[in-house]
């Protein structure tokens, strides 16, 4: 007999379970077939996304490639056409590497300038990596060093000085070496000095860092000192000053004059 009213409310409760569901679907078919549209549309979006960055990212490298195969051939002219078509309309990172190819053509032929707003341009380029983006910054600030004053390098270096940063100890050479320049030897020192006692630092870098150090020294003593004076000038007497000639006064004063 148990077993007879176990089945019985199993099978009630199966169909409460199903009358529910019917209910349900009523009232939310709508809205379920609607999300599942979605999933379905989402998934499809997503597919053709991908399969858009997977078809450019192999004609930008075949793109890229071809261009460096025309600088290796010395075909410079169509290899920077190629480069800058890259540059301007490819994806992130191989626009970015074009970049880096033209900005070092720049270098090599003198043409700072350009070189200058090419490394800009990458450092500031949506999507690319971002160590290239502070390459890029620290290359165009050593190429402004020469033209450039403090206050303009200082901006270009500071971000790049964070700590953990991929450049941070070239960064903090080049913006000691701006503010020596500068005669800023107190913001010099305070860049300069964390990479004596860095480890990591590499013995060239310090060794050119003492050397600064040994500049700035040297440069405050000097403008502590007062000025040194010559035997001879400190022998001779103090002379009267002669006063200023005039017309009635000739230039050619003398004993004969006198006479």
């Amino acid at each position: 007999m148990a077993d007879n009213n176990d089945s019985l409310l199993r099978e009630v409760e199966e169909e409460l379970r199903r009358e529910q569901m019917h209910k349900l679907w009523k009232r939310y078919n709508g809205v379920l077939l609607g999300a599942a549209a979605l999933v379905v549309l989402g998934v499809a979006g997503y597919q053709m996304l991908e399969h858009h960055r997977i078809t450019a990212a192999e004609t930008g490298g075949a793109e890229f490639a071809a261009a460096e195969n025309l600088s290796d051939q010395k075909k410079k002219d169509e290899a920077d056409k190629a480069f800058k078509a890259i540059a301007e309309s490819g994806p992130a990172g191989y626009a970015a590497l074009a970049k880096l190819q033209l900005a070092g053509a720049q270098v090599k032929e003198g043409k700072t300038a350009d070189a200058v707003a090419t490394y800009d341009s990458l450092a500031k380029q949506t999507g690319a990596d971002d160590l290239l983006k502070n390459f890029a910054q620290l290359q165009a600030a050593s190429l402004r060093m020469a033209d450039a004053d403090y206050d303009e390098i200082q901006n270009r270096l500071t971000p790049l000085i964070a700590e953990g940063a991929p450049f941070a100890n070239s960064a903090r050479e080049l913006l000691g070496v701006a503010a020596y320049k500068a005669k800023k030897f107190d913001d010099a020192r305070k860049s300069l000095e964390p990479l004596l006692v860095d480890p990591n630092v590499p013995d060239d870098t310090q060794e050119r860092v003492k050397v600064i150090m040994s500049g700035i020294a040297g440069s405050e003593v000097a403008a502590k000192e007062p000025p040194a004076t010559t035997p001879a000038a400190a022998a001779e007497p103090a002379k009267a000053a002669e006063p200023p000639k005039t017309e009635a006064q000739p230039a050619t004063g003398g004993a004969a004059d006198k006479k």
